[in-house]
């Protein structure tokens, strides 16, 4: 199939056991906009042109019923997730401040050896999150 390649992504998936902690942390801190939720099961934020897509793994893992309405393959991990978000370096030295501001621990601060800035921090239920520069990438 030459010239057929993904042209971006559309969706993350992160999983969390506690929803709600999730949908406050994700909305209420990082300002995603909120699009939807299923209480127990996942919450949806748009992100950009992108979704970020929160799942309780102990309820997405398990098969659907026959005759569920969308028949989506079980999917779930355990254990931390990591999503990178894209920020300039001036946009960085405010999520650093604003997350610090927010009681978010900073895990790492560093320069990368090619070029470009990250901060890491986590979410509520564990996952790794980190802001940096598209160049750490060459983008």
């Amino acid at each position: 199939m030459p010239d057929l390649k993904p042209e971006g992504v559309l969706e993350t998936i992160l999983y969390a056991d506690d929803l709600e902690a999730a949908e406050d942390f994700y909305e209420g801190v990082l300002g995603l906009e909120l699009v939807s939720k299923s209480p127990g099961r996942q919450v949806f934020f748009r992100c950009g042109n992108q979704m970020l897509l929160i799942f309780n793994p102990a309820v997405t893992s398990v098969p659907p019923d026959e005759d569920a309405r969308l028949p989506v393959p079980p999917h779930g991990a355990r254990g931390p997730g990591h999503v990178c978000f894209r920020a300039s370096a001036d946009e960085i030295v405010r999520w650093k401040d604003h997350l610090q501001h927010r009681g978010v621990a900073i895990e790492a601060d560093f320069d990368w050896p090619q070029g470009g800035r990250s901060i890491y921090f986590r979410d509520p239920a564990g996952n790794c999150l980190e802001f940096a520069e598209p160049r750490i990438w060459g983008l």
